[in-house]
């Protein structure tokens, strides 16, 4: 659920963190007895137990088929990220990955951890995708396919430019977004949105996942994966992997703001995606990680801890947007507290400095003009406030009768 240390720190994180920890347990109770199925439920608690939260929330057709296409792509991922596999192994098996699907008897021993198990038994995977509608299975091979081919191309292809990064994301994440928008028509509950607006959702996602993962990326044994593009880094460093050494920390600083300022050019076709979105569970599954996003952003920019370690939302703030994204009023106040949180961070001697601050203007000048900010739920304002001692006390001990009930519980269940 958390430390002791943080809930006493965030003292409203504690009923969002229970309600998160109740979630998660009721999720796993739900958890369908067919093998092939039971299999795929609790692998997607084990490789995303965040996205398989969000993900319970919608209907039971739907739910299935965006969960198989969850998995599918994160088998086709763990492919793609193996960088123990020689390159004319990995790129057909990239190419040929939506052919693969269809048969229950392929697997291919790669990753490590969890992702090793969805590869040796993947066919449990393939057997619940062709339980699925033929419409949802055709809408995942055909983005299966195209993101096959485009994590092949990139195998043998550096993030050069600008343009090359937006294509690589558009392969590996905005194509997710297409699926998803596929998947969302194909269960007759959204029309189907416009594909620059899908894409736009994927490569926020995606260019901050990249931002805050770069230090694992570099350190990738037994070969360094790269995707920040060199027309960025090079204008700060000579190698990417300098950003990493202390003595680069000023230029390090400056070319991650360049890279947070890259990401924000999408937050504004998040927003007009996610405001025409008319399914709840729909909404709310796509309206949760984009607030995470941007609070991801707002936490990595100007923070050099980005080249030192992990730097992630606390667990209190993502129960805290779990439990209270509901409405797109929610959405925009929580663009709009993480970009006023961003904001002053914005170093006037920053290289970007104009440019980032042009772009929080923008998602700010949004929000304010859908006149839905009285309504919002703060995520961030006085997030700091402290309690007084007196509900501090109460809420140790609420915490540990709660505590001592869940593992009676669990002992006896």
């Amino acid at each position: 659920m958390g430390s002791l240390g943080a809930i006493l720190k965030h003292p409203d994180d504690f009923y969002p963190l229970l309600k998160l920890k109740m979630a998660a347990r009721n999720a796993e109770k739900q958890i369908p007895p067919e093998p092939h199925w039971a299999f795929r439920y609790t692998m997607l608690h084990k490789v995303s137990r965040s996205f398989a939260l969000v993900i319970q929330q919608l209907g039971t057709e739907l739910r299935n088929a965006v969960c198989i296409f969850y998995l599918v792509l994160r088998a086709l991922d763990t492919v793609e990220d193996d960088t123990s596999i020689e390159t004319d192994v990995k790129v057909p098996i990239l190419i040929a990955f939506h052919r693969h699907i269809y048969d229950r008897d392929w697997h291919f021993s790669c990753g490590t951890k969890e992702y090793k198990v969805l590869m040796d038994q993947f066919h449990h995977v393939s057997t619940a995708f062709l339980e699925l509608g033929k419409n949802y299975q055709e809408a995942i091979e055909d983005i299966t396919k195209r993101m096959g081919a485009g994590m092949a191309k990139f195998i043998c292809k550096e993030v050069e430019t600008i343009d090359d990064y937006d294509e690589y994301c558009h392969y590996v994440a905005g194509l997710v977004g297409l699926g998803l928008s596929k998947l969302f028509h194909a269960s007759g509950s959204e029309d189907l949105a416009p594909d620059d607006l899908s894409n736009s959702m994927g490569l926020f996602l995606q260019k901050t996942n990249i931002i805050r993962d770069y230090l694992e990326d570099i350190n990738e044994i037994p070969k360094s994966r790269m995707f920040w593009p060199r027309q960025i880094w090079s204008e700060y460093v000579n190698k990417l992997e300098d950003l990493k050494y202390e003595e680069n920390s000023v230029k390090a600083v400056q070319c991650l703001n360049d890279m947070v300022t890259n990401a924000l050019m999408h937050a504004e076709d998040c927003l007009k995606y996610m405001a025409a979105l008319r399914d709840p569970p729909i909404f709310r599954f796509c309206a949760i990680p984009q607030i995470m996003a941007i609070g991801t952003l707002a936490l990595c920019y100007n923070n050099i801890e980005v080249f030192r370690g992990v730097v992630k939302m606390r667990r209190g703030l993502t129960a805290k947007v779990i439990d209270r994204t509901k409405t797109m009023a929610d959405v925009y106040g929580a663009f709009f507290d993480f970009a006023s949180m961003l904001e002053p961070k914005v170093d006037k001697n920053d290289p970007n400095a104009t440019k980032t601050l042009s772009r929080l203007e923008a998602i700010q000048k949004t929000c304010r003009e859908s006149g839905l900010l009285s309504k919002r739920k703060s995520y961030i304002v006085n997030d700091e406030s402290g309690y007084g001692s007196t509900m501090i006390v109460i809420l140790v001990i609420m915490v540990s009768i709660i505590f001592a009930y869940l593992s009676a519980n669990h002992h006896n269940s």
